[in-house]
């Protein structure tokens, strides 16, 4: 388990696909939120700053890949870091990463993308959707693990454990509940594969299958899922351990053959370009893949993430109930670690992940919040 620091507060990322904070995630919403205040008018100069602020806060040592834009309009897309020492390939805007726990708000699309189509309701019970759900699960609904107030545990093992769907189901159905549905929040990867679960059942396709029809391509998104994209092996980014160790890409982790197992199914380890998340927030901004109403449920801050004074909307986080300035989301697994940002207009948009993210005195996890500020500020006064 690694620890970093946002903000005045410690979290904890355990490792694993799935990105999982621990403590405090939602502190570093704030720390970001609170350096983004005011920042149209005067500022830092704009998009012509962007690079030397980049060559200022990557780390030596680090690798990764980045987006940025405001609007329709990609401002910046492109990798940073050495080749890699296995492959001979520089990571860059058409390189695959694993997007890590940035998956659950394409779980939460999905879900609300079914709703919209009048195929479910988020008010309905769990138990309406899936077949087996014991009497103590009955009051657990929808949004309930939209919004990880199910009650149910964070997960059941590490993510590569070979875990089948019917597996997942029977141990997470029959696991104990921590607290009363509805009242307590408390992230439950658990209970973002029990989505998954439910995608697969109202619609009838496979959780990957139905992302890439109803909401990859008609974002025009080519280099987005789990095993359907048609990638080199070259394009798909090796990840590092804190000492430099190459780890293996994530697909070279144990998978089943559609994808990973249910530990991580539908909660993390989506694989995904800076491009493509780019063609995600323009689909965002438009109505291809939802409607007007379906954007603002997806958004909308619903459940406070006590401690902390953010609140958590249908997959992503936000820094304020009434006024959110920015709405956000992160991954880390020991070897990776990324973030997402956009603001509530859609005009600003960044997503970065490094396949290095931690080396001797530099942890991108504890720094991260550093540049996804940095970036939003100077595509707000550009």
């Amino acid at each position: 388990m690694t620890t970093g620091r946002r903000g005045a507060r410690v979290i904890r990322r355990a490792p694993g696909r799935g990105g999982r904070l621990l403590l405090s995630r939602g502190a570093a919403v704030l720390a970001l939120a609170s350096g983004l205040m005011g920042l149209t008018g005067c500022g830092t100069g704009g998009v012509e700053s962007i690079e030397p602020f980049l060559d200022d806060t990557l780390p030596p040592g680090s690798s990764g890949a980045l987006v940025a834009g405001r609007g329709d309009t990609m401002d910046v897309c492109r990798g940073w870091g050495e080749p890699d020492e296995e492959t001979g390939e520089r990571a860059g805007c058409d390189t695959v990463f694993d997007i890590m726990s940035m998956t659950k708000q394409f779980t939460a699309a999905a879900v609300v993308r079914l709703s919209q189509d009048g195929r479910l309701d988020v008010g309905d019970p769990l138990a309406d959707h899936l077949p087996g759900v014991p009497a103590d699960k009955q009051a657990v609904t929808i949004e309930h693990l939209l919004t990880h107030t199910s009650g149910l545990l964070d997960t059941l093992g590490p993510d590569d454990d070979p875990l089948t769907r019917g597996a997942f189901l029977r141990q997470a159905l029959g696991s104990e509940l921590l607290s009363e549905p509805g009242t307590t929040y408390r992230y439950s990867n658990v209970g973002y594969s029990l989505l998954t679960a439910v995608v697969e059942e109202v619609s009838g396709q496979d959780y990957e299958a139905y992302l890439a029809e109803h909401l990859f391509a008609p974002a025009g998104m080519t280099s987005t899922g789990y095993v359907l994209p048609d990638w080199s092996a070259l394009h798909v980014a090796v990840e590092h351990d804190a000492t430099g160790r190459p780890q293996g890409t994530p697909l070279d982790h144990p998978w089943a053959d559609d994808g990973p197992y249910w530990n991580l199914r539908g909660n993390g380890g989506l694989l995904s370009t800076p491009r493509d998340m780019f063609r995600w927030h323009v689909a965002l901004r438009g109505d291809e893949v939802l409607d007007d109403d379906a954007k603002h449920r997806l958004f909308e801050p619903r459940v406070r993430e006590e401690p902390d004074e953010t609140y958590y909307a249908y997959g992503w986080v936000a820094d304020d109930r009434d006024d959110p300035q920015i709405f956000w989301h992160n991954g880390g697994n020991g070897r990776a670690y990324g973030e997402i940002g956009r603001d509530p207009a859609g005009e600003v948009f960044v997503f970065w992940v490094a396949n290095r993210a931690a080396g001797d005195g530099w942890d991108l996890g504890e720094s991260g919040t550093d540049l996804t500020s940095g970036l939003f500020e100077r595509l707000r006064v550009g």
